[in-house]
């Protein structure tokens, strides 16, 4: 009889992680963590009544990273001032970034420029997954969920029918652009890159060209903006129907002018977060990815 084999243990059996900041996908991020064997601290989000199971909960994100070989932040991007996304303002200086451990790495949608400095000046390594189209594509649909939420809640006419732009044919813009297409409305892309406005023709859609946004405003009764430079301005504002819809998708700093939106009688919202519409489906996907990062940085410190 041959001897019993040793069992393998938990993926990230002993890593010491912190989550900071974030939303209720965060909840599913952290006990997918601990499951994998990861001892996990969190502070910044939404606390369940019940708790986390193999997650302590930090009086402070200080405590939470306090140690911390890898630290998970948001995926939204940060404000101006370089706070992070929470339900507490968590700035991450240069201060809270000594509290790692030595040669520690954030994992993150993406970084501020201050987060880029306080990172380089405390030897800390940086890892962005805002570009990971795999990851993207994956949360991408309860994005488009929450959107249709605030198209349906904001207009007086149905989907059917109406006459929608979508703004970017990147992952959320060709998203977008398949859902509204699924559900009877005439959509119009507006991209600068060609071979995206090549794609949304062989779906179905109209296509211009950014530049031509403003003179084809008047024919939308819905514009999305998933484009993260400022797109939709006074200009193309103006010249929308009275009751048009403005729905900004895009990350700080947006797209759409939505004060003048406003302020012309037209409606105007910032759709952030939609991906916490579905935290359990969402905070999956997000972990898929930062699994990943963790593995490989993990295998390389293995092989240091």
């Amino acid at each position: 009889m041959s001897p019993p084999q040793d069992m393998p243990g938990p993926e990230f059996a002993g890593l010491q992680l912190a989550v900071v900041g974030g939303d209720e996908r965060e909840q599913e991020i952290c006990r997918l963590a601990a499951a994998a064997g990861a001892r996990v601290r969190a502070f910044g989000f939404p606390w369940p009544a019940d708790g986390i199971d193999g997650v302590t909960r930090a009086a402070s994100a200080a405590e939470a990273m306090d140690g911390a070989r890898i630290v998970l932040f948001p995926i939204p991007g940060m404000t101006a001032d370089g706070a992070i996304f929470g339900d507490e303002r968590i700035v991450p200086d240069r201060e809270l970034l000594g509290r790692m451990a030595a040669n520690g790495h954030i994992i993150l949608g993406k970084a501020g420029p201050s987060l880029r400095d306080a990172a380089k000046a405390a030897r800390v390594g940086l890892h962005e997954y805002e570009h990971d189209q795999e990851l993207m594509l994956l949360r991408a649909p309860a994005i488009a969920e929450g959107a249709l939420r605030h198209i349906i809640e904001n207009t007086d006419i149905t989907i059917h029918a109406s006459r929608a732009c979508v703004v970017g044919q990147g992952n959320m813009g060709i998203t977008m652009t398949r859902t509204l297409l699924a559900l009877g409305a005439r959509v119009t892309v507006a991209a600068r890159n060609p071979v995206q406005r090549a794609l949304a023709y062989t779906l179905g859609a109209d296509t211009i060209a950014v530049d031509e946004l403003a003179a084809r405003a008047g024919d939308f009764d819905i514009v999305c903006s998933t484009v993260p430079a400022p797109v939709v301005d006074a200009a193309v504002i103006d010249r929308l129907p009275p009751r048009a819809l403005v729905i900004d998708l895009s990350a700080p700093p947006g797209s759409c002018d939505l004060e003048h939106a406003r302020r012309s009688g037209r409606r105007g919202v910032w759709a952030r977060a939609l991906g916490r519409r579905a935290p359990i489906t969402v905070g999956a996907s997000q972990w898929m990815g930062i699994r990943k990062i963790i593995a490989g940085i993990v295998g390389e410190g293995a092989r240091a």
